[in-house]
């Protein structure tokens, strides 16, 4: 029996029961009958995890009917709303479904029925004995067949909901890859007073939230709020979350000490979550109460109508498959409200889906083409707004673009990543007209964006690999003195974003991405600004004036333009929103090489090959426990929740079932005493007075309404406990989580994606928040009901525990196979969601580079393969349940039909429902698990000094003795036998080659790599000793790409609130006085709606604000312009004229009239003194 599509190949499937192996296809395109309706397909899979711990090449690959490329290609053919595409591409499941619940319904609920005929044949003396075994048999063979229908349910379902699935990430995907850009600011309808507006890669950050979001959304592991056109809304806490995890841990941990500040924010928002959460879920219980009251008191107003009113006896042949109807009908009502909830929520998601894919796609309708032409870009009185935006952020421009380099300068802010951006489309066009050959870009973000990959893929990109091309270019981009230094060459990897690499090295990769493409256009956005004056003169030389441009279209945006303007066709100012050409005359003289930025350039003779080795991953693989879910881990749940209330709990739910046996105790001997009408009960200990029901129904009406009510309300007392038990959980868990990721290592950002840590801070919270308490409480709840069970059975009739055990066994033994695959499996699904989220978030910070390539087709493959390894586990987690589903219900139903006379039916109920219930809890506490090894995060060293409130004072040395440092254990030292003195007060220039170690030395006097060996003083005070808290709060670190966060400027200036209005403002005004801030202006998240010039400002107006002794300046200035940059030097020498300045630069004027230098090389300090030597 084929499940696949018969035109389709049937090559590389995986025969039945073979070990299975990652390379085939799932056995479900080609099973027999049989294999499929018992899933015994599933066996080779269940027996490699019974033995050892699943890995990905064990599994199999998805079959046609689920591998999301096919889906992909289908659905896209599709027309209509996307509900309406969803039911075309799902109807087949849906009708399917639909008969299959129906089969389904009417079995059930002919067991009730068969169950009364039972009972009846039963209690006829005269009946014949094949009578009762007749209706046994017919109510086995219903049993089967409801059995058999839930498991082809589940398929279909399964199938429907994965597939589903899998067709809205692949589409939100590709939307995603053609949506026109708009920020914050267009969604709000606020327009930023700068020029430039979003300049970075990702102009539209808060939009990939977003997008993110909404995926979200469609996985189903987290409802995220925001609605299309206004302010986002989500989840308290998640948006701090993303910041902290995302970029703001190291500009609040690292650099200024923040974290706890930080975390007391986002501990504040998790609070409103849960409150909210609480709120919500008393309501929930409230609702859940009248359900089950209603429910409870529907069989007392029947069997009132019944009794009372029709005056019939209520008889246990009656009495009991009446309970039975009704609690299948409670079953059902009581999903209602569940299921208009879910109808609601879903509604409401798709409309946004919908207002999702409705929103314009890049627009490319002022482009004009000429086929075979010459690569030439023109633009003819053109105007461009940011998409959303209604002020134009440039005007009128006329340029030619011809073939060789053209230089774009101008001050901060003046539209020149704007034009860039116009140029490649991501603008608006308000007027004129561009004409660009529609082909492939070179572009090089003015901040890299680069992946998680080796440093040979990220140039190669979606390229082949030419050898003597890829040599050239690493030549041309001096790349190859740094290959040198790695272990692996360009087969490192370089981590997320090139966190791998210095500043200087990821421009330089990120510029070697460019030339090597295939493009005949080359849009550079300053990737000059990090590189000392030597290499960037050595790119001019090499790059921009060799053969490798030769016949291509080269636009450098740069502040550096005196290196490059000798060689450049033309040099291009913009202005306020214009642009001329210059004349030759206009231009500023050539940068001296003998400035006090410049290094000696040392050329290293490439080796003729490069031995392929395995490199190292610098992300580590996600870690996987093994075997089963650990005690320590329930008990860390448990112990969270608080003791107490657990206690409480497990009392109220022993209660109910104790209720629950005297409610059956209770119906029982009212059916019972129709046989003596004339006498008084004597069995019924409380109840001995109550007259026969044929003389007085009422008071056995009443006695079980009140059954009812009190079970109702210890049901509404269990709830009511359980969200305080989850509140409690929730709150300390997280707190402790959160306070162990923002003072981890800084090495585990370095190794860990941020997809990961969102994964688990969202996913696996969102798990410990919602469905694993209900789960838990279930679990208790059914375990209770088993051991009451056995204690009634055995104070009846022992000789049936004999029975019970054998059964009981029968379903440990299933479960115990079931369980370690199916914890594998909910393992590698948690772990391959990783990747997915990850593979959003690069594609968010990276679009417009992708776009710029065109690249999109690729990265909708990366986006397919990512989607169908996460889908595949989550396809065999579900169909392992259906193997176990199978399994239980067809024991189940043969256990009733052998133990019926036995009375055994409720032991077998508990104990099936028991092992199921344990099993999904077990799924569940996997997240559990993933959060708690949070909690075991190695910890930054708090340090054991805390220095007195003067230190460091503005006249203390800074010295260094003999220091080795080194990154992580197993690397090569960064820094190696470092000594000098920084002498206090002094303004002091760090210098060297990129990836000489001169940000490593900088951040080391932040103790965050703490010395090997040697150490670091500031004034007389060993800093690996003090208090890291302290220290960052008092030294002052401002890096070229500073973190801004969504909130106001005077938030960002000044988040403690340590300084006045008037402070902040005077500063703000000194520094960006020409930019019309306000200490009110919006910064968007990351300080989208800035100029990275503008965002390079506020940071250090940040730094001016502090006036701490000791200022490092790690290329703070490099995205700023000449006159600009010299400005804030002169500043920053009359406000900090107390402080130690330690500046990184490779320019001339930011290190100009620095007092003292040191120059490092390869980790070394190879001299350093005043700078009067130098």
């Amino acid at each position: 029996m084929s499940l696949r599509d018969p035109n389709l190949p049937s090559d590389d499937i995986s025969p039945a029961f073979e070990k299975p192996h990652h390379r085939l296809r799932s056995p479900e395109d080609n099973l027999t009958l049989w294999q499929w309706m018992s899933v015994s397909w599933m066996s080779p899979l269940i027996a490699i995890g019974y033995t050892r711990q699943l890995h990905d090449e064990d599994v199999w690959s998805l079959s046609y009917e689920f591998q999301h490329r096919i889906l992909h290609q289908r659905f896209r053919e599709l027309g209509g709303s996307v509900v309406r595409r969803l039911l075309s591409a799902n109807a087949i499941d849906l009708a399917i479904l639909s008969f299959l619940g129906a089969v389904e319904a009417l079995s059930n609920f002919a067991g009730p029925v068969l169950l009364q005929q039972l009972l009846r044949a039963m209690e006829d003396v005269f009946a014949p004995r094949s009578k009762a075994i007749t209706f046994a048999a017919l109510s086995l063979l219903v049993r089967l067949i409801a059995c058999q229908s839930s498991v082809f349910s589940l398929w279909f379902s399964r199938r429907c909901y994965e597939r589903s699935r899998g067709e809205m990430i692949t589409m939100l995907y590709e939307k995603t890859l053609t949506r026109k850009l708009i920020g914050e600011s267009a969604l709000s309808h606020k327009v930023d007073t700068s020029v430039n507006g979003q300049t970075s890669d990702a102009p539209a950050t808060r939009f990939g939230l977003k997008v993110v979001k909404r995926v979200a959304n469609a996985l189903g592991k987290r409802i995220w709020r925001q609605s299309s056109g206004e302010k986002v809304e989500q989840s308290a806490s998640i948006g701090k979350i993303y910041n902290l995890m995302r970029n703001d841990v190291y500009e609040v941990a690292q650099r200024y000490g923040w974290q706890d500040f930080w975390q007391d924010q986002v501990m504040q928002a998790r609070q409103k979550e849960l409150s909210f959460m609480v709120f919500t879920g008393f309501w929930r219980a409230l609702i859940s109460f009248a359900n089950y009251l209603a429910s409870g008191l529907f069989p007392v107003a029947a069997f009132y109508a019944y009794t009372a009113l029709a005056g019939q006896p209520l008889r246990i042949d009656i009495a009991f498959p009446a309970l039975q109807l009704f609690g299948m009908l409670e079953n059902s009502l009581r999903d209602v409200p569940n299921l208009i909830t879910t109808l609601l929520n879903a509604n409401i998601a798709v409309g946004r889906i919908e207002d999702f894919m409705k929103e314009a796609n890049k627009d490319d309708a002022m482009v004009r083409s000429v086929p075979g032409a010459k690569p030439q870009v023109t633009l003819r009185n053109a105007s461009f707004a940011w998409p959303g935006i209604p002020n134009e952020v440039l005007q009128n421009i006329s340029l030619e673009f011809p073939v060789g380099l053209t230089v774009i300068c101008g001050k901060v802010a003046a539209g020149k990543t704007a034009l860039l951006q116009a140029l490649l489309g991501e603008l608006e066009g308000r007027g004129g007209h561009v004409t660009l050959p529609n082909d492939v870009v070179g572009y090089c973000a003015q901040t890299p964006w680069l992946q998680s990959m080796s440093i040979r893929e990220n140039i190669l990109f979606t390229y082949p690999y030419e050898e003597g091309r890829y040599r050239k270019v690493l030549e041309a981009c001096a790349l190859t003195q740094d290959l040198a230094a790695f272990k692996h060459g360009d087969l490192t990897n370089i981590g997320e974003n090139g966190i791998g690499l210095s500043g200087g090295q990821r421009d330089r990769v990120a510029l070697a991405r460019a030339i090597y493409s295939p493009a005949k256009m080359l849009f550079l956005d300053d990737p000059l600004s990090a590189l000392d004056h030597q290499t960037a003169d050595f790119i001019v030389r090499k790059c921009f004036m060799g053969p490798l441009v030769d016949g291509r279209t080269v636009i450098l945006v740069t502040h550096r333009t005196a290196l490059c303007q000798h060689v450049a066709k033309q040099v291009v100012e913009v202005s306020n929103g214009t642009a001329r050409v210059l004349d030759r005359e206009q231009l500023p003289s050539s940068e001296s090489s003998d400035s006090v930025a410049s290094d000696t350039a040392e050329e290293v003779k490439e080796e003729d090959s490069q031995e392929d080795t395995e490199a190292e991953k610098f992300i580590e693989d996600e870690k996987r426990a093994h075997g089963g879910v650990k005690a320590a881990i329930y008990w860390e749940y448990v112990r969270a929740g608080k003791l107490r209330w657990w206690a409480v709990l497990i009392f109220l739910l022993a209660l109910h079932r104790l209720v629950g046996l005297g409610e059956t105790w209770f119906l029982k001997k009212w059916g019972e005493a129709y046989d003596k009408p004339a006498v008084q009960l004597v069995s019924l200990g409380l109840f001995d007075d109550l007259p026969s029901p044929e003389v007085n129904i009422r008071p056995w009406l009443l006695g079980f309404f009140l059954l009812a009510v009190v079970k109702g309300t210890l049901f509404l007392a269990a709830n009511c406990i359980m969200i305080v038990i989850i509140y409690h959980a929730g709150r300390q868990m997280f707190g402790d989580v959160m306070d162990r990721v923002s003072h981890a290592t800084f090495r585990f950002y370095d190794v860990t994606p941020v997809g990961r840590l969102m994964n688990r801070m969202t996913s696996d919270i969102g798990t410990v928040d919602g469905n694993i308490s209900q789960q838990f409480e279930e679990v208790a709840f059914l375990a209770i009901s088993w051991l009451s069970s056995i204690v009634v059975i055995a104070s009846v009739t022992p000789i049936f525990l004999i029975f019970s055990f054998v059964l009981t066994a029968s379903f440990v033994f299933i479960f115990l196979r079931f369980l370690p695959t199916s914890q594998s499996l909910r393992r590698l699904e948690m772990v391959s969601l990783s990747p997915l989220m990850s593979n959003f978030g690069a594609l968010l910070d990276g679009l417009t580079t992708v776009r710029a390539f065109r690249a999109q087709s690729s990265f909708q493959h990366r986006n397919i393969t990512v989607t169908d390894a996460f889908q595949k586990m989550d396809h065999f987690y579900w169909s392992l349940q259906a193997w176990l589903m199978y399994r239980f219900d067809a024991l189940s139903a043969c256990s009733t039909f052998l133990l019926t006379l036995l009375a055994l039916y409720t032991v077998v109920l508990s104990t099936h429902a028991l092992c199921r219930r344990y099993g999904q809890l077990q799924m569940d506490f996997v997240s559990v698990e993933r959060v708690v090894e949070l909690l075991h995060l190695e910890q930054e060293p708090p340090g054991t000094i805390d220095p007195p409130a003067w230190w460091p004072s503005y006249s203390g040395d800074i010295v260094f003795e003999n220091v080795i440092i080194r990154y992580a254990p197993h690397l090569d030292p960064s820094l190696t036998g470092i000594s000098f003195r920084i002498p206090a007060g002094s303004m002091t220039a760090l210098l060297g080659r990129t990836g000489s170690g001169k940000s490593t030395l900088a951040l080391s006097l932040l103790s965050i790599m703490k010395p090997e060996s040697g150490q670091i003083l500031i004034d007389n005070i060993d800093i690996s000793r003090v208090s890291t808290q302290a220290l960052r709060n008092r030294v002052t670190f401002l890096a070229q790409d500073p973190v801004l966060f969504p909130s106001s400027m005077r938030q960002n200036l000044d988040p403690l609130d340590e300084h006045s209005d008037s402070e902040c403002d005077t500063v703000l005004q000194r520094v960006g006085g020409s930019y019309d801030w306000t200490l009110e202006t919006n910064i968007e998240d990351g300080g989208k709606n800035l100029s990275q010039g503008q965002r390079q400002l506020v940071g250090l107006a940040r730094a001016i604000l502090r006036r701490s002794a000791i200022v490092i300046l790690d290329e703070a200035t490099a995205s700023i312009d000449t006159e600009t940059a010299t400005r804030i030097q002169r500043i920053l020498r009359e406000e900090l004229w107390q402080s130690t300045v330690i500046t990184i630069a490779h320019r001339l004027e930011a290190v100009e009239g620095a007092d003292f230098f040191i120059r490092l090389d390869e980790g070394r300090v190879v001299s350093h003194g005043p700078a009067k030597a130098e």
